[in-house]
């Protein structure tokens, strides 16, 4: 539990948002690195203070209803909710934000949690693009001056003009490409904020209820109840390890670190390792049927080979009900190898196929079931690392299957084997 507690702090330190907590008075209670240097404030002078303090002077007061409002009615808000926000620095500066508002109950108080994002170089860029639509229109104002007063000389005013403005033009399009690509990023983020506040929750909130009730089974006739919450304990810390190790798996990707080691290993061994490993997970009467043809030893990072084979067969298993059968194939065959996972589950719908791959995507008949939306999107970039690729067949309500192949590579030196 403590190498997981350890990942939940590193994301909120680390976390590029700022993250303010406070109770159900409006009182500070917890505050994140970021948010301190986006406020210019040490933590323990927000502590205990209340929000209003973030808040632009002319803008407290009437925070303070509109605070009071929102725990009479608490709802999530997303980011851009289409109200311009300001923040107030420590030095008495003002600038624009995007908020987020995310709240829970815990012992019967109600807690919120806001996650802000300094907007001041959109709003920059939002300034530029204003300025240069003025500079545009000032354009076409001043060629049809020109054009009235020196008729003698509109082809040649009219290309220097033309080119002017498809100069002009092109600024403005890449501004806005600009816009539009910070947009999608705010989008991307708002999304990750969202998905994890609500995939965290559950999993601590049954970790703290359980705990509490750990320590009111005393007597010796209690071990089973205790033995019951320490499961439910451990089950929704593995939960909550799953989704940090996909958030880790992706930062480390989307930063570069992934590297490819490649060595000579046992393909049946790996696969019989994880298929193994992966009966934990199944349901009841579910069972995992494997078979191979040929060439057991195989060269590649069997490392990104295991996660990726863990995602599969855990996937097959979740979305599929009891007394169903996972069959797992594998084959080397020319150099390279190929491995499917099959299930009998509830299908992905021909809409969602198409956006499988995108991360944080979740198809629409999973939505009640708990996960990241992040496990194919990796399975994809690890298997772009390796040089292979990935093929789906799915329909809706029979089932699933997914199947990768790699190309074989040479141990030492990381490329296709040539056959020795």
């Amino acid at each position: 539990m403590q190498f997981e507690l350890v990942h939940i702090t590193s994301l909120f330190e680390n976390a590029t948002e700022g993250f303010v907590v406070t109770n159900s008075k409006g009182s500070i209670i917890l505050v994140n690195p970021s948010a301190c240097r986006m406020f210019e404030y040490e933590a323990e002078e927000l502590i205990g203070q209340k929000i209003e303090i973030l808040v632009p002077t002319q803008y407290q007061k009437r925070h303070v209803k509109l605070r009071d409002d929102f725990y009479n009615d608490p709802r999530n808000r997303v980011m851009g909710h289409g109200r311009d926000l300001h923040g107030l620095k420590k030095s008495g500066i003002n600038f624009p934000v995007e908020v987020s508002l995310s709240t829970y109950l815990e012992s019967g108080e109600r807690y919120v949690i806001a996650f802000i994002i300094d907007i001041t170089h959109r709003k920059e860029i939002e300034k530029s693009m204003v300025r240069q639509q003025e500079q545009l229109e000032h354009v076409s104002n001043e060629m049809r001056r020109l054009n009235a007063e020196l008729e003698a000389k509109v082809e040649e005013r009219t290309i220097i003009l033309k080119e002017a403005l498809q100069r002009l033009e092109q600024s403005q399009e890449e501004l806005s490409e600009a816009l539009d690509k910070e947009r999608q990023l705010n989008e991307i983020k708002s999304r990750f904020v969202s998905m994890a506040s609500h995939e965290f929750r559950t999993p601590l909130s049954t970790v703290l209820s359980s705990a509490s009730l750990l320590t009111k089974y005393k007597d010796a006739e209690d071990q089973p109840k205790r033995e019951r919450h320490i499961e439910k304990i451990k089950a929704s810390v593995k939960q909550l390890n799953d989704i940090l190790e996909d958030f880790l798996s992706l930062g480390k990707l989307d930063e570069g670190k992934v590297a490819v080691s490649v060595n000579e290993f046992s393909l049946n061994d790996l696969i019989q390792d994880v298929i193994e490993e992966m009966k934990g997970l199944a349901k009841d009467k579910q069972k995992i049927v494997y078979s191979m043809n040929d060439g057991e030893l195989i060269a590649t990072d069997k490392k990104l080979l295991r996660n990726v084979l863990i995602n599969l067969i855990s996937n097959a298993i979740k979305f599929s009900g009891e007394e169903s059968s996972v069959w797992v194939n594998s084959n080397v065959n020319n150099g390279t190898v190929s491995i499917s996972v099959k299930d009998e589950g509830i299908g992905i719908s021909d809409d969602d196929q198409i956006h499988l791959f995108s991360s944080f995507f979740r198809g629409k008949n999973v939505l009640n079931i708990q996960g990241t939306g992040l496990g194919l999107h990796i399975v994809k970039r690890y298997m772009d690392l390796l040089d292979g690729e990935v093929d789906l067949e799915s329909q809706l309500g029979k089932g699933t299957t997914i199947t990768i192949k790699i190309p074989i590579k040479h141990p030492q030196y990381g490329k296709n084997d040539p056959g020795n």
